[in-house]
């Protein structure tokens, strides 16, 4: 049985002491360590921060090793004695798909930190965590959903896991944390937030409890965990989530956080609530409903499908979904948030470029390797996901007299591939199978097609009325009514700031920037000979009127140019949905 320990060794230089003790290892035994971690789609080769490797006896005979590629090592040994591998790692990635360590906290993914030994893959393997070697902030502690073998009451000591799989498949916290427990339908959750922050847990505790609780009574069937763990760092700013099969890990920006007496939901609030829901969807979705083509995960190179927008457009959907349902949220803020979504996607020409089936496929290179043209070349199979989800609701509901909706279909899925994984072409045949309308046109558009969904229609026959202008700044997400300026002028492009002015970061292709031959990282110093920056140039260019000529300077590298823009009006991409018939709403929504 492969034995791992890891040790939080030296906090000031971020590196994890880790050993690896095989007792019955192979003359010539290989050990590799993934290249990229399962729910995130692009190959990351968490190799290149191993070091100092060396492998021994079990009587402390030194064994040679040689690097066979990028992530894989031979350990050559005579004899049939154990084998003992020790290296370090070094984790400085403040993310939530791989490995960090400083004197405040350690946190760490299997992907990152143990090497599988070659055909051992499938045996059961046992992992010991060691407090820190060096002084640390704090009494830490061990916060992770693995099974417990032999710890303290820190958790510091030895868990059990069935596989590899398994063991890679639940991240580890070590901190000074704060702590929350809920039980919902005989599941234990816990919350747990490392660093620095002001939240309410009561308030976390009920309101994930409702949500969590919403989830498995959604699917109909118990709960394949018994006890699930969100972890969260929390940030001064960041936001992001990774899902593993009985637990999350999480980062959120502070203020996000519901503070103590604060009574309403926040925006950023409704952002967190937003990701502990999707990734406590992907529980069912994807953990275990997931492509065929995962299964198993083929981790030392890309796995290539078409089906990524189900696993992350359906989940994406519901996230928001089930926050309303759960009662954490009115209808109002989920269509404030709907809205963002629609705007979201309307304003990337990219989408018009690419299909989702593309997206989902080319996930690898282009989603997770985003450059400076990828608004205008690609599509998210997350954002158009979501919206093609909501396609396929509101079309099942009309197309069956409110007999059925996605939900069917959904859990249709999970009972006839939750086993033997998706096949590629599985979900049209699904659908065929269990619901009461040809969604065969649907599909053609929605999964190989790059025009707009025509939602609109659909969103009127369930009560919503659908707004589009122009944004008084593309600074603003949508939703909003105060969001639109009719008529305004706009360059079509994003600013950061720049010392010197304002720095295109997009120029969204057929703009009036693009027709000007701005390119993004030109830092735009003056408009008609007036110093601009990224906080006012909006402003100055929405005083235009459509056909004025604007004199443009700008540095392209260190070479000043001179621009002209006609101006324009802004393009039409920013929504607002208003509730036109609260009862028809009420029977998509079901609240």
């Amino acid at each position: 049985m492969p034995s791992y320990t890891i040790t939080p060794a030296d906090p000031a230089g971020h590196l994890f002491a880790v050993e690896l003790h095989l007792e019955n290892p192979s003359p010539k035994q290989h050990f590799w360590l993934p290249a990229w971690i399962p729910g995130s789609y692009m190959i990351r080769d968490f190799a290149r921060h191993v070091l100092n490797m060396r492998a021994t006896l079990q009587d402390g005979t030194p064994v040679g090793l040689q690097q066979l590629d990028k992530q894989t090592w031979v350990a050559e040994q005579p004899g049939k004695q154990a084998l003992t591998l020790r290296y370090q790692v070094y984790a400085w990635d403040l993310s939530v798909r791989s490995a960090y360590l400083d004197q405040s906290r350690a946190f760490f993914n299997g992907s990152s930190v143990f090497l599988a030994p070659r055909d051992h893959e499938s045996s059961p393997c046992q992992m010991t965590i060691n407090p820190p070697s060096a002084t640390v902030d704090g009494q830490w502690r061990v916060a992770t959903s693995m099974t417990k073998h032999s710890v303290n009451t820190e958790g510091f000591g030895s868990y059990h896991c069935v596989n590899y799989d398994e063991l890679i498949d639940h991240p580890v916290e070590i901190s000074d944390f704060a702590y929350g427990q809920f039980e919902v339908e005989g599941v234990r959750h816990d919350i747990v937030l490392s660093g620095r922050h002001n939240a309410d847990m009561t308030r976390l505790e009920q309101d994930l409890a409702k949500i969590c609780q919403h989830h498995i009574r959604f699917w109909r069937i118990p709960a394949p965990v018994s006890h699930y763990v969100f972890m969260t760092a929390v940030l001064g700013n960041g936001g992001g989530g990774l899902e593993h099969r009985a637990s999350t890990a999480l980062m959120t920006s502070r203020s996000s956080l519901p503070s103590k007496g604060m009574t309403d939901t926040t925006p950023g609030y409704r952002d967190y609530l937003g990701l502990c829901s999707h990734e406590y969807f992907h529980t069912w979705n994807v953990k275990r409903l997931k492509p065929r083509v995962f299964l198993p995960y083929q981790l030392e190179q890309e796995s290539y499908t078409e089906l990524l927008w189900w696993f992350e457009g359906i989940t994406s959907y519901y996230d928001d979904l089930g926050v309303l349902r759960a009662g954490c949220i009115s209808v109002e803020h989920y269509l404030e948030r709907l809205s963002q979504l629609l705007t979201r996607v309307v304003r990337g020409p990219g989408r018009l470029q690419q299909s989702m089936a593309e997206s989902s496929f080319n996930a690898w290179t282009k989603f997770y390797k985003q450059d400076e043209n990828a608004s205008n070349a690609i599509v998210s199979y997350y954002t158009k996901g979501a919206l093609f989800a909501l396609y396929l609701d509101l079309t099942i509901r009309l197309g069956t007299d409110g007999k059925q909706s996605l939900d069917d279909l959904v859990r249709a899925l999970w009972q006839r591939h939750s086993q033997d994984g998706v096949p590629e072409h599985g979900i049209p045949e699904v659908a065929r199978d269990v619901i009461d309308c040809d969604l065969s046109a649907a599909f053609q558009l929605g999964l190989y097609g790059t025009e707009d969904l025509p939602l609109e229609p659909l969103l009127e026959q369930f009560g919503v009325q659908t707004t589009w202008g122009t944004a008084e700044s593309l600074k603003r997400a949508g939703g909003q009514k105060s969001h639109i300026k009719e008529g305004q002028c706009s360059l079509g492009a994003y600013f950061d700031n720049h010392p010197m002015g304002a720095k295109a970061r997009v120029v969204l292709s057929g703009s009036a920037a693009h027709k000007a031959g701005i390119s993004t990282g030109d830092v735009i110093i003056a408009l008609d000979h007036v110093q601009t920056d990224a906080a006012q140039i909006d402003e100055q260019i929405a005083l235009r009127q459509p056909g004025e000529r604007i004199d443009v300077h700008l540095f392209r590298r260190d070479e000043l140019r001179h621009h002209v823009v006609i101006a324009e009006v802004g393009a039409a991409t920013t929504c607002v949905l208003t509730i036109s018939d609260k009862a028809a709403t009420s029977r998509w929504l079901g609240v």
